[in-house]
């Protein structure tokens, strides 16, 4: 295995799993949250050549030109431009700053695919109730048995000063997104010769672990509720998916069901986990990659590798402008690359290896999780032979009405089909996500609902 240059954690941590249930911070440890840490646990300090800057809280407060909630967001960076672009050509010089899937874009791809890299800037933040939360459950959250959920944590990041590979993932889980969201989007499945076809539906979630005043006792064992309803095209309109996933999925695993609309019958869906495929991802996405990766990680052995500065997609505000639309965005093998925005910022690398006698059509993932928000910026996936088969993107972003890192669209590329699928597109509709309503309750994402609801 080729070596990677390791910062903070130059040594692989592999736990055992009786280790992992009892890894708590002390208080001590914890006070090191809001002075050398940032408040969410990413390191204040810049790096040693300057080029990642130091953490001075992140963006706050949207734009003077920001006015009214699901307004497409202008970019508080307008007059950025690129400091350098990686190519085909040159990446060998950046190749320390390159993931594998990476690299294999530029392979696939080698007169198209490029990298502009922009000044880094830390933007990531979140409201200061949810720094409070996250103080509080440095020092009393705990993984259950095997990891398979967590206990003793209600509201922000669960594991802010993590040990394992295990609670790095949980804290990209748990991440702060806002409390309840409603959006239009489309996704697309973009063929070889550039063809594609938009499926459009409207999403809310309900992030009922992150909601401001909730208890443990309310809180019901929900990480969040998702509705989904089906718009375009016409043959597939009406229909609609309804989960609940749980904390803790050792005593409740998710619960999902679907709506059809030619039969207007709404029935469980117990496969709306792992590696079941998404239909309107024409084979290119599992159900656990949908937003990079969700649900029970019961399946794979998490190692914490370290920590390492890449090139990640980073405050992608242009890549999502309603100024650009599907034809220009969607080129044959990748995105338009004029329009995406990469800045190198540190992340921890967790590996997740398939357990013997588990079954997934990845036998491999190496996740980048960006440090300052928990969020999974690049994916690498790889099949049963152990060769690099996919990566996945996330084009993040501050949403800084909330304020909170979150992506303008995900894009998962099949290094070996020459396809790529687009999730989140939302250029060409009237709106972005909607976080300014109100949650109607859990009362209404039920399978009574789903069907009162469907067409």
């Amino acid at each position: 295995m080729k070596k990677t240059s390791i910062l903070l954690t130059s040594l692989c941590i592999s736990l055992s799993l009786s280790a992992v249930v009892q890894a708590k911070v002390s208080k001590q440890e914890a006070e090191k949250l809001g002075t050398t840490l940032t408040p969410l646990g990413g390191e204040v300090a810049g790096n040693a050549d300057g080029s990642i800057p130091e953490w001075r809280g992140g963006i706050q407060f949207p734009p003077n030109s920001y006015k009214q909630p699901g307004q497409h967001h202008p970019d508080p960076f307008p007059s950025d431009v690129p400091m350098f672009t990686v190519t085909a050509q040159n990446m060998d010089k950046y190749s320390k700053f390159l993931t594998d899937g990476q690299k294999a874009l530029f392979k696939a791809y080698p007169t198209t695919f490029k990298m502009p890299i922009y000044k880094t800037r830390r933007t990531a933040s979140a409201p200061q109730w949810i720094y409070d939360k996250t103080l509080k459950n440095a020092t009393s959250a705990q993984l259950v048995k095997d990891g398979n959920g967590f206990t003793e944590a209600v509201g922000g990041t669960p594991f802010p000063i993590p040990k394992n590979g295990l609670e790095v993932l949980w804290n990209h889980n748990t991440r702060w997104r806002g409390e309840y969201g409603i959006r239009r989007a489309s996704e697309v499945a973009v063929q070889r010769d550039g063809n594609y076809s938009l499926i459009t539906t409207q999403a809310e979630v309900d992030h009922n672990y992150n909601k401001r005043g909730m208890t443990a006792e309310e809180l019901n064992n929900v990480l969040f509720y998702y509705l989904s309803f089906t718009k375009a095209p016409a043959r597939l309109a009406g229909g609609a998916v309804l989960a609940h996933d749980t904390l803790n999925q050792m005593t409740e695993p998710r619960r999902a069901w679907g709506y059809n609309a030619g039969q207007r019958r709404v029935r469980k869906a117990p496969n709306l986990a792992y590696d079941t495929p998404v239909a309107a991802a024409d084979g290119l996405r599992t159900i656990d990659e949908t937003d990079m990766f969700n649900g029970s990680p019961s399946r794979y052995d998490w190692k914490l590798i370290g920590k390492k500065e890449v090139f990640i997609p980073y405050n992608n505000y242009r890549v999502g402008s309603p100024e650009v639309s599907y034809e220009k965005l969607l080129m044959a093998g990748h995105l338009n690359t004029e329009y995406t925005r990469y800045e190198k910022h540190r992340v921890w690398i967790v590996e997740a290896n398939l357990k013997s006698g588990q079954r997934h059509i990845y036998h491999k993932r190496r996740l980048h999780i960006d440090e300052d928000s928990w969020s999974a910026a690049v994916i690498d996936l790889y099949d049963e032979r152990g060769e690099l088969w996919r990566v996945s993107m996330a084009y993040l972003k501050n949403f800084y009405e909330l304020p909170g890192v979150w992506t303008s669209m995900d894009v998962f590329h099949d290094i070996q089909a020459r396809r790529y699928h687009v999730q989140g597109m939302d250029n060409e509709e009237r709106t972005t996500i909607d976080f300014s309503q109100v949650s109607p309750g859990s009362r209404y994402f039920t399978p009574q609902e789903l069907r009162r609801r469907g067409r």
